[in-house]
């Protein structure tokens, strides 16, 4: 393809260097090929992007290191009332801002009340406030939320906690173009001190930080313009990490000296989404989709017609396992598996027979089959992105799969951002992406929700988080019982239905989790820390665990902490890597970018 020529023509982008860094400074350079897209909580979607916000902002509670277990985050302690409708977060005394004003519940109470009484704010997080009716701070230290219904969700509020002395001042329509990059305010464990658009992101210790100070004194995100610059970066030991490692440069740091190689087990997965219909959250329609994949036949015939074992291995190889619903098999309990007889088992010739009993027939002999009424071929508009050797390798699998039941495809090859607002306008009609999916189930399946679709604001139609204009009211009426349902076998059985429900009406063929593999400078820092623990990621997932510890080599050997605490290290010789879709919306969006896809 022309795209990949180009690709490989890239180079990198200039930016800091691990060797350029000040004396007696130790600075952590992570390597990324797709740039933060802003440093503003409520526009940004990609996973890069929510790796930085943590580092600059604090949430209420965390998730543990070991296996996501709610820990204590701004809120040191909560309870909740006999009847679960009123929680009660205690807030840390004593935490600053970045630029000195002390933080409060207040500032806690103003966050999520922005984000109830907005639009554009509830881009990001409407899911984690739809089910709560108040949130007061009646002192500092207390901060108290009323909710409609007992809800399951109260410890799992992925909300960055924002200073209202900064954002109040920020309106409505500003703070949809607010880049929020000089003098951001911040309570986490780094403070944004310089970004350079497409070059990088310099973050500096907060050295008061309430959770103790980080012992490194900066991060820097290194912008690429493609994989293979970054890996020649890492091992000059130009950075320090990398991620999102694609699989012949994963096997090609085998026998490298001070680099140690990371496969985590991971939260994301890639899928080939459709347009199912696009129309506003109102039902208006929108865009210029084919009209046949409105039909959920076409859609599931398509579906018998990935081979996702072969993209596993052949694109993956090997560090991944197809997949089934939308919660990812890192979250066991809650993974969908579809009963004996209903799966879409890779067969062409199921697939060419549906199509052929619902009427979809090639009437003209150009091997092309056309709609029922013959008024238009299934030619299909595929894009992939242009960021992700995966996403690229596996349509061009599936657009020969797709020619063998009679459809063609028609690649388009773009980058990210520009994706984004295709789909937000419904100018699509299928693409290969994936999201990072949260501990807790419900942003995920939020996003196939009828009122997560595109919405106006003024004149302007804007994305919301549903691609797939997915709308189904069985659907959200499960949605609706999940987000009230306390049971955890109850809500997952629930969960599960739903996905049954996606995996039926096929507006996603989900083609596979991944493994996310990462390295790092083992010569230059110790102290990485997996999570979960054992055998997950070190960076890139749901906390600073790995950026607050880390240290040189030096300095942990000489601490009771081996630095190297759970960390899967994985023999290199098999020489198969992974890079999901995207990315990781990871939390958040969770959208994987680059080759890891809120």
């Amino acid at each position: 393809m022309v795209v990949l020529a180009a690709l490989l023509a890239l180079t990198a982008a200039p930016g800091v260097t691990a060797q350029e860094q000040p004396a007696g400074k130790l600075t952590f350079t992570v390597g990324i090929v797709n740039d933060v897209d802003s440093l503003n909580p409520f526009i940004g979607i990609l996973a890069e992007t929510y790796e930085v916000w943590a580092l600059m902002y604090d949430q209420l509670v965390g998730y543990s290191q070991k296996d996501f277990s709610p820990v204590p985050g701004l809120a040191e302690s909560w309870e909740v009332s006999d009847d679960e409708l009123t929680w009660t977060y205690k807030i840390r005394q004593g935490v600053k801002w970045s630029d000195g004003q002390p933080l409060t519940a207040k500032d806690a109470a103003y966050t999520f009340n922005r984000i109830m009484k907005g639009t554009f704010e509830q881009t990001n997080y409407g899911n984690y406030v739809s089910n709560i009716k108040t949130v007061e701070a009646p002192d500092d230290a207390t901060l108290v939320m009323t909710t409609k219904e007992p809800s399951p969700t109260m410890l799992r509020l992925a909300v960055p906690i924002l200073p209202e002395h900064v954002w109040k001042d920020i309106d409505e329509k500003e703070v949809s173009t607010f880049e929020n990059e000089k003098d951001a305010v911040g309570s986490g464990p780094f403070v944004l001190a310089e970004r350079s658009t497409g070059q990088f992101v310099r973050l500096t210790a907060n050295k008061s930080y309430w959770a103790g100070a980080p012992k490194i004194d900066e991060v820097v995100y290194r912008v690429f313009n493609n994989a293979d610059a970054q890996l020649q970066a890492l091992k000059k030991g130009e950075i320090d990490f990398a991620d999102g490692l694609d699989p012949a440069p994963f096997n090609s740091l085998k026998d490298t000296e001070g680099i140690t190689a990371v496969a985590g087990d991971y939260s994301g997965f890639d899928e080939l989404a459709f347009n199912t219909g696009a129309a506003l959250d109102s039902g208006e329609p929108i865009g210029d989709g084919h009209p046949a994949l409105k039909d959920k036949r076409v859609r599931q015939a398509i579906a018998r017609a990935i081979d996702k074992q072969a993209l596993v291995e052949r694109v993956l190889g090997g560090y991944g396992t197809p997949a089934t619903g939308v919660i990812p098999a890192l979250y066991q309990n809650l993974t969908f598996q579809p009963a004996d007889g209903e799966a879409y088992n890779f067969d062409l010739a199921e697939a060419n027979r549906l199509l052929e009993e619902a009427g979809y027939k090639d009437g003209d002999g150009d091997k092309v089959r056309e709609m029922p009424d013959g008024s238009r071929p299934l030619r299909f508009r595929l894009f992939a992105r242009q960021e992700s050797n995966t996403s690229q390798q596996s349509v061009q699998f599936m657009q020969g799969w797709l020619r063998d039941i009679g459809i063609a495809t028609e690649v388009k090859v773009v980058e990210e951002n520009r994706l984004t607002e295709i789909i937000g306008q419904g100018e699509f009609d299928m693409f290969e992406w994936g999201w990072v999916v949260e501990p807790d189930p419900d942003y995920q399946l939020s996003t196939f929700t009828c009122g997560s679709r595109s919405y106006k604001s003024g004149g302007d139609v804007l994305a919301n988080l549903s691609d797939s204009f997915y709308c189904n009211e069985e659907y959200d009426k499960l949605y609706e019982q999940q987000k009230v349902t306390i049971d955890p076998a109850k809500r997952a059985e629930i969960v599960k239905e739903m996905q049954r429900l996606l995996y039926v009406d096929a507006p996603y063929v989900v083609t596979f989790y991944y493994d996310e593999l990462q390295a790092y400078r083992s010569d230059r820092f110790a102290g990485f820390l997996a999570q979960p623990d054992p055998g997950g990621v070190v960076l890139f997932g749901y906390g600073t665990y790995s950026y607050r510890n880390i240290t040189t080599p030096q300095a942990a050997a000489g601490s009771d902490d081996d630095g190297g605490s759970g960390v899967p290290v994985v023999p290199i010789a098999i020489g198969v890597a992974v890079l999901g879709g995207a990315g990781v919306l990871l939390a958040m969006r969770r959208r994987s970018s680059q080759d890891e896809r809120e």
